[in-house]
């Protein structure tokens, strides 16, 4: 198995697309495709890590992750060319929870938006409890809703790319070292947090887990704390190949086209 396409926003897009939608209410650019399978069969804990990745053969799975402010979690269908992503965001101001959901479908994609622990609050939109259709040429900044950039959503491969020791343990477990600074892993992480860690960043630790199957099942990096900000933990998880449920478009009352008041939402 090699490393597939993917996309180093992919997760914090939709992450931050959540931060957006609670700024107006109150409140992981594409890594390219990345290298052809190997004439030769790696041989070295790096790049037998890499073979790991998941690269769209293994059927459709599930996913989590999370970051220093937020909680990521769906379900990836390489045949679909399709995710389903929640993320939740905590307004640490008024303590309510958005959590939004995306649905994408290839080049169709819908969205759903819940919030919770709002007792006591005015104000927030009404939205409908069911998926609502975008237009995505009516959405003026591509930013503002994830895409389907392959199967690596939780950036797993640029991490380790960009790793510059990576040594194997017992029972398919993998450790090492980061250095966030290069592009594409400093997108996957944020580049803003890459920036506060100051030289830092250059030896950041990591673990990783491959399952029986041989396929990568954790990827956890241990941020140290800068500055004023605490250390915290960027972690992916995928779980269930093969046996996660396949992704097809609603149909009937679980959908509808986007209200106005959606679109306004998206785009601040």
């Amino acid at each position: 198995m090699t490393q597939a396409p993917g996309s180093a926003g992919t997760i914090r897009r939709a992450v931050g697309t959540v931060a957006a939608v609670l700024a107006a209410t109150t409140l992981l650019g594409g890594c390219g495709p990345k290298s052809e399978p190997a004439a030769e069969p790696r041989t070295s804990p790096k790049e037998a890590l890499l073979d790991a990745v998941p690269d769209g053969t293994e059927g459709p799975f599930r996913f989590s992750g999370k970051d220093a402010t937020s909680d990521l979690s769906g379900v990836v269908d390489p045949e679909a060319k399709g995710i389903d992503l929640t993320a939740a965001v905590k307004d640490p101001e008024h303590g309510f929870t958005t959590r939004m959901s995306f649905l994408v479908l290839q080049e169709r994609i819908w969205m759903k938006v819940k919030f919770t622990g709002t007792e006591g609050l005015t104000g927030l939109p009404k939205l409908p409890n069911r998926w609502m259709e975008l237009d995505r040429a009516r959405l003026t900044d591509p930013d503002t809703t994830p895409t389907y950039e392959g199967v690596d959503i939780g950036n797993a491969g640029p991490i380790i790319e960009a790793a510059t020791t990576v040594e194997e343990k017992s029972d398919r477990t993998y450790a090492g070292v980061v250095d966030l600074t290069r592009s594409e892993a400093a997108e996957a992480v944020g580049e803003e947090e890459v920036a506060a860690l100051g030289e830092a960043a250059r030896q950041v630790p990591f673990t990783a887990v491959v399952g029986p199957d041989g396929n990568l099942a954790s990827l956890t990096l241990d941020v140290p704390a800068a500055g004023k900000a605490k250390a915290w933990a960027y972690v992916v998880k995928y779980v269930d190949y093969g046996s996660a449920p396949k992704l097809a478009a609603p149909s009937g009352n679980a959908a509808q086209p986007a209200p106005k008041l959606a679109y306004e939402m998206l785009m601040g």
